[in-house]
């Protein structure tokens, strides 16, 4: 899996927000085994030190539970995981707004474009 470190946001924090992503996409199924932090960071190309951060986030997030014997797991409650799906597509809405809003559209023009791929899709 590749990641991709893109804007002046710290690095742990990119990946800790890919790793939120994949989790919750169910790229890393719950209750199943997580990468170790070498491996992440070898895949991403950083040093683990920073991987290590941004796996501490996902565990105070709870996404990942670190068991001392058996490596971290993705966790299993389903609560948590429509929590951070939700905190994700927040997000993601904000973000859409704001670049509608630097094109000079509002939230109306928003919903009216949304509505209008609503309805493409479902034909």
């Amino acid at each position: 899996m590749q990641f991709e470190i893109r804007d002046s946001r710290p690095i742990w924090q990119q990946l800790a927000q890919q790793l939120r992503e994949r989790i919750v996409k169910g790229e890393y199924p719950p209750g199943s085994h997580f990468p170790t932090v070498r491996e992440l960071a070898a895949q991403a190309g950083v040093n683990p030190n920073t991987m290590q951060r941004a796996m501490g986030q996902l565990e105070a997030d709870g996404l990942v539970i670190t068991n001392r014997t058996a490596g971290r797991t993705v966790t299993e409650r389903e609560d948590v995981l429509a929590e951070m799906r939700r905190t994700l597509a927040i997000q993601r809405t904000e973000e859409y707004l704001k670049d509608l809003q630097a094109l000079g559209l509002d939230r109306a023009a928003a919903r009216e474009l949304l509505g209008a791929k609503g309805e493409e899709n479902h034909e």
